[in-house]
C-alpha cells in the first residue's frame, strides 16, 4: 500500500484507492465499511471500503476474511495482498485522517465531534464508490452510534441502496470484514512509518498499544510533551489523556486581553522570553522558524 501522500502531509487527510475492477461497473456490488483506530490517542484513524460484486461474495468469503482485531499484522497484509491480487473483482478505497485534523475538529470553534467526522467520512466514501462508477447495490456499516440513526441518516442519503447498520458488522459480513482488514493494514503502516516534523530529541518509537489506559504510551507523551507547544502532530491533543498530561507537564499561559501591568509570576508571557543571553544553543521551535520569528530581549 502506497501512503507516500499521507508521508509527504501528514497534517490532514489523504485518500488512496485501487483501480475499479471492471466487473463492478456492471454488475451490482455489495459494499462494506469500517475503520481503524478510532480509540488510540496516537496516529490517525482510517476508514475503509471494500467492495465486490454479488456473484463474487464466495470467492470473497473463500479468502477468510475477518474482523482485523481477531488477526495478527502478518495475517491481515496476507489477506490484504491476496484482495490485491484478486484485484479483478474486489476494490477498496480508504480516507487517512490526521490526528491533528481530528483534533482540531473536535476543538475548533463550531464542534465536530468524533461521531459525526465518522459518519461524514464513511458517507464520502460510499459516495466515491458511486462517483467512480462502481454499480452498488448494498451496503453493510459497522455502526458508530445508534445503528438505527445511522442506518436511516444513510438510507435517507443513498434512498436506491439497501443499507444496513449493525453492531460487529466486521464480524458479520465478510465484506466488512474486508474493509476492517484495508483500514487496519494503513494505518499499521502509517503508524510504523510516521514522519515527525518536530525535531524530537531522543524519538522514542515505541509507543504501546496507543490507546489511553497503555501505561507505555502515557510514559511516551510524558516524555515528548513540550511545555510550551504541547504534543506532536502524531498525538491526539484533544483525548482527555493527553488534556490531563498537558495540565500537569506543561507550563501554564494566561492571556491577558489588555494590559495590566508588569505583574510577575507563573503563566505570564514574558516567562517565555529573557532578558540575558542564553547559556546554551537551543534552536527555536519549528512554529518560530516557519515564520521567520527571532526571540525578543526586551518586550
Amino acid at each position: 500500500m502506497d501512503l507516500s501522500e499521507l508521508e509527504r502531509d501528514n497534517t490532514g487527510r489523504c485518500r488512496l484507492s485501487s483501480p475499479v475492477p471492471p466487473v463492478c461497473l456492471k454488475e451490482p456490488c455489495v459494499l462494506g465499511v469500517d475503520e481503524a483506530g478510532r480509540g488510540p490517542v496516537l496516529g490517525p484513524m482510517v476508514y475503509a471500503i471494500c467492495y465486490c460484486p454479488l456473484s463474487r461474495l464466495e470467492d470473497l468469503e473463500a479468502l477468510k476474511v475477518a474482523d482485523s482485531k481477531t488477526l495478527s499484522e502478518s495475517e491481515r497484509d496476507r489477506l490484504f495482498a491476496k484482495m490485491e491480487e484478486d484485484g479483478d473483482f474486489v476494490g477498496w478505497a480508504l480516507d487517512v485522517l490526521s490526528p491533528n485534523l481530528i483534533s482540531t475538529s473536535m476543538l475548533g470553534r463550531v464542534k465536530y465531534n468524533l461521531n459525526a467526522l465518522s459518519h461524514d467520512t464513511a458517507t464520502g466514501l460510499v459516495q466515491f464508490a458511486l462517483d467512480q462508477g462502481v454499480n452498488v447495490a448494498q451496503v453493510f456499516v459497522d455502526t458508530v452510534g445508534l445503528p438505527e440513526t445511522y442506518q436511516e441518516r444513510l438510507q435517507q442519503r443513498f434512498p436506491g441502496i439497501e443499507v444496513t447498520v449493525k453492531a460487529k458488522a466486521d464480524a458479520l459480513y465478510p465484506v466488512v470484514s474486508a474493509a476492517s482488514i484495508c483500514a487496519k493494514v494503513a494505518r499499521d503502516q502509517a503508524v510504523k512509518n510516521w514522519k515527525f516534523v518536530e525535531k524530537l530529541q531522543d524519538l522514542d518509537t515505541d509507543y504501546g498499544s496507543g490507546y489511553p489506559n497503555d501505561p507505555k504510551t502515557k510514559a511516551w507523551l510524558r516524555k515528548h510533551v513540550d511545555p510550551v507547544f504541547g504534543f506532536p502532530q502524531f498525538v491526539r491533543f484533544s483525548w482527555r489523556t493527553a488534556q490531563s498530561i498537558l495540565e500537569t507537564e506543561a507550563e501554564d499561559v494566561k492571556w491577558e486581553d489588555s494590559e495590566t501591568g508588569d505583574q510577575e509570576g507563573p503563566g505570564k508571557i514574558k516567562s517565555y522570553f529573557s532578558e540575558s543571553p542564553q547559556t546554551c544553543v537551543r534552536l527555536p521551535h519549528r512554529y518560530f522558524q516557519e515564520r521567520g520569528l527571532e526571540s525578543a530581549t526586551v518586550l
